[in-house]
């Protein structure tokens, strides 16, 4: 759900948020984006994200795209690409001739301090302790922080009891969103995400981002794939440490709307 804090003056308490995004008795959303005036000279508009349970959240680059596609839609940029401020830095966001929006998310954070994760040193398989046995996982921030888990079948994985109880390891201080990553070629892997403090969500575009760089850093995927969640495919494409990800995929309006609050 994307509101328009350019033209509006919206100032939105958590329990509002809550309810707009309540299917039964409001709107419904995954995230909730509001687009607001710049507060740096730089930048285009400032981004800021809600869960539905009217937290506000670092990132979300499924978000991004969709933030791209209604400034442009409505009119109140023609830039490209389009310089957002998020609560973890500047993305840019670059509308295609073919209706696609791609986002530069910037660098990935691979030091276990600013994921953050607790760790003695930055690896890129840590062992973690869940129900008794240890998994290896890779540790990842895109702006937030990412759990990957390396699956052979991720139809087979217990996706809701064992991505609520990495979410809430003790080992990632500010809770981690959860990807069960299946390499399939060195092209094309599929994915599922525990979304932080949502549940399994059928997109996501941070997790997508982490999941290539977790694979790239152990050679199982090309500097370009694509990445295959329940709700579609995303382009990802990483050269390698130091270099922004670069996320590809689709932005479609559903409806719009009016509502008083």
């Amino acid at each position: 759900m994307v509101i328009d804090a350019i033209t509006q003056h919206v100032r939105l308490k958590p329990e509002q948020i809550r309810r707009l995004g309540d299917r039964n008795f409001g709107v419904g959303f995954d995230q909730l984006l509001l687009i607001e005036p710049p507060r740096q000279p730089d930048v285009d508009f400032r981004y800021r994200i809600f869960n539905s349970d009217g937290s506000e959240v670092e990132q979300c680059g499924n978000g991004a795209r969709c933030f791209a596609r209604y400034v442009r839609d409505h009119r109140l940029t023609d830039r490209n690409p389009i310089r957002v401020e998020t609560m973890k830095g500047i993305i840019l966001l670059y509308c295609n001739p073919d209706g696609s929006v791609t986002v530069n998310m910037g660098a990935p954070r691979l030091e276990p301090e600013e994921i953050p994760f607790i760790a003695d040193q930055r690896q890129d398989l840590y062992p973690i302790e869940v129900d008794g046995r240890t998994l290896e996982i890779s540790a990842v921030s895109m702006g937030n922080p990412h759990c990957v888990v390396y699956v052979k079948d991720i139809n087979r994985e217990p996706v809701h009891k064992l991505g609520r109880k990495l979410e809430r390891h003790p080992r990632f201080p500010e809770k981690a969103n959860v990807g069960f990553l299946q390499v399939v070629n060195r092209t094309f892997a599929k994915l599922r995400v525990y979304e932080r403090d949502v549940g399994e969500t059928l997109a996501c575009g941070t997790g997508a981002c982490a999941a290539m760089v977790a694979a790239r850093l152990r050679g199982l995927l090309d500097e370009e794939a694509e990445i295959k969640l329940p709700g579609g495919s995303l382009r990802i494409s990483w050269k390698g440490e130091g270099e922004p990800v670069m996320m590809t995929g689709p932005a479609t309006t559903v409806f719009e709307g009016q509502i008083r609050i």
